[in-house]
């Protein structure tokens, strides 16, 4: 994601539109910026009068914390699941999420469940009864 553009040149945008009486386009023209950027400058300006930029990025706290956390770690660790139906579970109990959040939990959290493999014939040759050709 790129940087902001400088309060510096912001300031003087706006000012041009607002003093001057340009018209946005001519002032995105002049300072050899977006016309989008411009108009929302303007708007950033007249409803908070500043024209600094609001915060980039940041930290998302996840929703899967509390009680809820404490209840799918019990889940996990008493019986098999599937993420889908951990996802169906947790929006009954009133908590929306999505796929995604729920395997990052549990895989942060090491409850993954691995499906008991059945017993399988061996990868080798076939095997043939004595006596019979195959031929």
């Amino acid at each position: 994601m790129g940087k902001p553009y400088s309060n510096d040149l912001r300031d003087r945008v706006v000012a041009s539109v607002e003093q001057e009486g340009l018209s946005r386009r001519q002032a995105a023209a002049r300072y050899d910026v977006g016309i989008s950027s411009v108009i929302r400058w303007v708007g950033r300006f007249r409803e908070t009068g500043s024209v600094s930029p609001g915060q980039i990025g940041g930290h998302k706290p996840k929703k899967i914390r509390g009680a809820h956390r404490d209840w799918l770690v019990e889940r996990c660790r008493n019986e098999a699941f599937t993420l889908r139906g951990l996802v169906a579970e947790l929006a009954d109990r009133g908590l929306k999420v999505d796929y995604r959040s729920v395997w990052a939990f549990v895989h942060e959290e090491k409850l993954s469940y691995k499906k008991r493999r059945w017993s399988r014939p061996s990868s080798g040759a076939p095997t043939s009864r004595a006596g019979v050709s195959n031929g």
